[in-house]
């Protein structure tokens, strides 16, 4: 008779992240590319939410794939199932709602992990009528903004979820003139060194650099070049980290 004492538990099952399929926006284009092998944290998601609201997201979570899985999976229930839940209705705080939503992913994470685990990441709603996106950048990497006047950087409003249970992240609201781009990049991308031996990253502002002379009329095409650019920097060798590029452009 085999001994209690060397019974193992069975490992938990893996749960597979639902494949994202980007909705139609009216009047703007959005799209996201990722390239290497899916090693790490990197993982994005967009869903409707409203007939005039679309929420988009980008998380980085820390550590290999095969251990982040579940974790991720956790995130993206809340991240689509609470978001339709606060995003519904016409008139409600976009602000409020932004941070109710980060949290919640947050506690999830913390729940599921059961030790601190983190998992920056940007998260935000496009309405699609008025053009604003409200957004909270929990310790990601900025997200850009290029408009008229230039490229201005969506910087951090709170620490990275996974953290502290009641760790917040401020929500911000900006408008998207037409032919503005949101572009969004993971760590991996401005992290990229040039060779080995060479300690030179890609950095924020090549990326800054592509996308004020990029043009703003396709988004997947936008992704494709940054992605390229960096791979081109560091000599096509084989990325250590995700690297994922995430753009918006409003069209009209």
């Amino acid at each position: 008779m085999r001994s209690l004492f060397h019974r193992k538990d069975p490992k938990p099952p893996v749960i597979e992240l639902v494949p994202t399929i980007f909705p139609k926006i009216d009047g703007a284009d959005i799209a996201a590319v990722f390239t290497g092998k899916r090693m790490a944290g990197d993982f994005y998601d967009s869903i409707r939410v409203s007939p005039e609201r679309v929420l988009i997201g980008l998380l980085d979570a820390a550590g290999p794939r095969d251990t982040n899985r579940n974790l991720l999976s956790a995130a993206q229930e809340v991240f689509r199932t609470l978001g339709t839940e606060l995003f519904v209705t016409p008139d409600i705080n976009e602000a409020d709602a932004m941070t109710e939503l980060s949290l919640h992913i947050n506690r999830k994470l913390i729940e599921i992990a059961a030790h601190v685990h983190s998992c920056p990441a940007f998260i935000a709603c496009y309405h699609e009528k008025f053009g604003t996106l409200c957004y909270t950048n929990a310790g990601h990497t900025p997200g850009l903004l290029r408009d008229g006047s230039g490229v201005s950087e969506l910087g951090s409003t709170g620490l990275p979820l996974g953290l502290f249970s009641h760790a917040t992240a401020d929500a911000q609201i900006v408008g998207l003139e037409k032919g503005s781009v949101l572009l969004l990049v993971s760590r991996g991308v401005v992290a990229c060194e040039k060779s080995r031996g060479d300690s030179e990253e890609f950095g924020l502002d090549r990326v800054k650099q592509l996308l004020q002379s990029a043009p703003a009329s396709d988004a997947h095409g936008l992704c494709t070049s940054i992605l390229n650019s960096a791979s081109e920097f560091s000599c096509a060798g084989p990325p250590s980290d995700d690297r994922t590029a995430l753009a918006l452009i409003r069209l009209a």
